[in-house]
């Protein structure tokens, strides 16, 4: 869990551009259905990602999807975890720009390429 804010401002942090692209912690309880304290939870088991923004922590809006986390999620931080990537840093990660996917891994782990975003972070890992 990252609780300081990085050097990065604005446009250089990680993650979603748009302030609506992001939940509050209560925002995806409300979401998911869930209790603020099982939220928390799942961000200290790797089942979701959460990083400070102006002060708050946040989870991108796209990672909770149907009422529901995206599948290959856990699954995926875990990886980035086992590589030694902090939250920030695995945030960075799933939004980077990919030519050879649709966009970033987090817009290809709601998709198709879901199994593919997973293998490369686990060849990231190894």
């Amino acid at each position: 869990m990252t609780d300081s804010v990085p050097a990065e401002t604005g446009a250089d942090l990680a993650g979603p551009a748009d302030p609506a692209g992001w939940l509050t912690l209560p925002d995806v309880a409300e979401r998911l259905d869930l209790s603020i304290s099982k939220v928390h939870q799942m961000i200290r088991d790797r089942e979701l990602l959460a990083v400070r923004r102006d002060g708050v922590r946040r989870v991108p809006a796209d990672l909770v999807a149907n009422r529901t986390v995206l599948k290959h999620l856990p699954g995926v931080l875990n990886l980035l975890d086992d590589a030694g990537y902090d939250d920030e840093e695995a945030l960075r990660w799933l939004y980077r720009e990919d030519p050879s996917l649709p966009g970033t891994p987090a817009v290809a782990l709601g998709g198709d390429l879901a199994r593919e975003v997973k293998r490369r972070a686990q060849a990231v890992a190894f």
